[in-house]
């Protein structure tokens, strides 16, 4: 069985990326938070809309502990993808505030469950889980989205890293630029020396 030890790291680590989360809005205007940086329209703000999403089902719905007030869904009538991006009347305060309770709420489900309180996840292809395993989806998904937050962050401006005291100093442009250089004449090298198939 898997000790409170356990469960209290992996609850302590999930805190920790909802704050990285936050933190990459910290400083931008409110086109920057929004506006698509790839090809598929991600962006800062979406992101964390995204994951209030999530935390409110993975912690309440699927524990039978639904979240106090209605939250949008991923999975709802209207238009696919429209908890990846923040609408115009939605304000930044709107979605980091609805992640900060969806937050509130996944810590009172995950502190009042044992990690092997049973839940039921019904779009899983296997829907019957344990708080361990939502823990550790949510976990991973938390990180897979802050890594997304960490390079759209430094498009826009540079800077990298988790909290403001694990922040990457910003070089100088003529730094990055060099870097990126030798960086892009290492890759044509490869490219060139194994040839377009990689083998």
């Amino acid at each position: 069985m898997i000790d409170d030890s356990a469960k209290e790291y992996l609850h302590s680590d999930l805190r920790e990326l909802r704050e990285a989360m936050l933190w990459k809005l910290d400083g931008l205007c409110e086109y920057d938070v929004r506006r698509p940086l790839t090809a598929t329209g991600t962006n800062l703000l979406g992101l964390v809309k995204h994951l209030s999403i999530l935390e409110s089902r993975y912690f309440g719905e699927v524990f039978d502990r639904p979240h106090p007030k209605p939250l949008p869904r991923w999975d709802g009538a209207g238009e696919h993808g429209a908890d990846m991006w923040a609408t115009e009347h939605e304000t930044r305060e709107e979605i980091t505030d609805r992640y900060r309770r969806a937050g509130q709420h996944a810590d009172a489900t995950i502190t009042a469950l044992a990690l092997d309180s049973p839940g039921y996840v019904p779009w899983w292809p296997r829907p019957n889980v344990k708080l361990f395993n939502i823990l550790v989806h949510m976990l991973t998904e938390t990180s897979r989205h802050a890594g997304h937050a960490d390079i759209l962050r430094e498009q826009l401006d540079g800077s990298t890293g988790t909290t403001v005291g694990h922040a990457t100093p910003r070089c100088e442009t003529a730094v990055r630029e060099a870097r990126c250089a030798k960086i892009a004449r290492a890759a044509e090298a490869a490219a060139s020396r194994l040839g377009a198939t990689g083998s």
